[in-house]
């Protein structure tokens, strides 16, 4: 509490209904959300919805204890019956334990779901990085095909530059499969060992010397520059799968960068792995990402071979980038028509009308309260719709209402009766 109000917690932002354009408008944020799953379901993935939370054992297995996610950053409780639960904090694991719940891996495969909501994190609060985060995702599981790859890749793509974003770019690498991936693992980290490294930091390397390669620390970049990368030490089939990942980008149009230095937060990726940055946001330059999980599904007690790829995008880092961009998500407008009653006389004709209105698909409001014309028409502009119905003595006695375009600021005299047709197109 502060100042004798509640407060939201640290970390977790409001989103509200302020105009477009605004620093934490609602509109923004469903335009955002909207636009990324329309490219998902325009590919074919049907929406599941998640718990919120789960038994705590799903991500340490899932994500991997290593992790900073599992380590460091799950807000993990024990519930009334003394068990573990965990609020997600993403959405992958999840998803492949509801297929495997439901039964789906032994349907038509690939299983290709998207979800949305929000995911928990507790790190330090940032701009855009928050503990509790907005996430769009898929995952098209059941099937390992490099034109997979590129589908999810090309969906987020899609997603993004569907809301006007220009300024982003895509970085993919490939961490090889299980064939390639002991050995590099051996290699990297007989030279990491080779290097003074502070107690957490070796602890690190000899657990999962790959996560050594996504330290920020200026010192530590220096340190691993000559770092063996494994897309150097690729099997034939994951250097095969990579090159087709490539190939098929290239035939759908996606530019994409090739970052061989590129180490995703979460144990469970193999072979490709991609990230969308956008420079205009600083240090904290991701917007979304994911990538290919071959192990993941056997690990959570499915059957072996079933391999699967998504994706996690952020929705309050993409608002952040549009606003870099200086562009506002494309949302329709939350009111069409504004009633301003001049009367209780007018009020009583208008509630009606206004139902009428929204049965025909026409978002509307009114001015509520007994405000008067000057009052009421400031309501009008603040609510940001298109038209004012001014209904007065002398229209309800002609039978009419006077239309006002808000942005031109010409109006007409319309029949009562005549306004609905007018206003739903026909």
């Amino acid at each position: 509490m502060s100042g004798g109000t509640f407060q939201a917690p640290k970390g977790v932002p409001d989103y509200i209904p302020v105009p477009p354009g605004e620093r934490g408008s609602s509109a923004d944020f469903l335009a955002v959300r909207s636009a990324l799953l329309a490219a998902t379901a325009e590919a074919g993935y049907g929406y599941i919805e998640l718990p919120i939370f789960e038994d705590t054992a799903l991500f340490a297995r899932g994500v991997g204890e290593s992790t900073d996610v599992v380590s460091k950053e799950m807000y993990t409780f024990a519930d009334r019956g003394d068990r573990s639960v965990t609020l997600r904090p993403e959405g992958t694991a999840g998803v492949v334990r509801a297929v495997l719940q439901h039964g789906l891996d032994r349907g038509r495969l690939p299983v290709k779901v998207a979800y949305a909501g929000p995911f928990f994190r507790y790190e330090r609060p940032q701009d855009g990085r928050y503990r509790q985060l907005q996430q769009v995702g898929v995952e098209a599981i059941g099937v390992d095909d490099p034109a997979l790859d590129a589908e999810v890749i090309a969906v987020a793509d899609r997603g993004y530059r569907s809301l006007g974003l220009d300024g982003f770019r895509l970085e993919l690498t490939s961490l090889g499969d299980a064939t390639c991936r002991p050995q590099y693992r051996e290699l990297l980290q007989d030279f990491l060992l080779r290097l003074e490294l502070d107690d957490e930091t070796r602890r690190r390397a000899e657990i999962n010397p790959l996560r050594v390669l996504d330290d920020k620390r200026p010192h530590m970049k220096e340190m691993t520059a000559d770092a063996p990368l494994m897309l150097d030490h690729l099997s034939p089939e994951a250097k095969t799968h990579f090159e087709k990942v490539l190939g098929y980008l290239d035939a759908l149009g996606v530019p994409y960068t090739i970052n061989p230095r590129m180490v995703r937060g979460l144990d469970y990726y193999t072979k490709t792995c991609f990230e969308f940055v956008h420079d205009g946001l600083g240090a904290q330059s991701g917007i979304g990402g994911g990538g290919r999980y071959d192990g993941l599904v056997e690990q959570l007690g499915g059957r072996d071979g079933l391999s699967g790829i998504g994706f996690g995008l952020g929705v309050d880092r993409t608002l952040l980038a549009l606003a870099a961009e200086g562009k506002t998500a494309p949302s329709a407008p939350r009111v069409v028509a504004f009633g301003v009653p001049l009367g209780d006389a007018a009020r009583d004709a208008l509630v009606p009308l206004l139902g009428r209105l929204r049965a025909a698909g026409v978002p509307s409001d009114m001015a509520y309260g007994g405000r008067g014309m000057k009052g009421a028409m400031k309501a009008a502009d603040r609510s940001g719709a298109e038209y004012a119905l001014v209904l007065g003595d002398s229209e309800l006695e002609a039978g009419t209402v006077t239309v006002k375009d808000l942005a031109s600021g010409q109006q007409r005299s319309v029949p009562l009766d005549a306004v609905v047709d007018e206003l739903a197109g026909g």
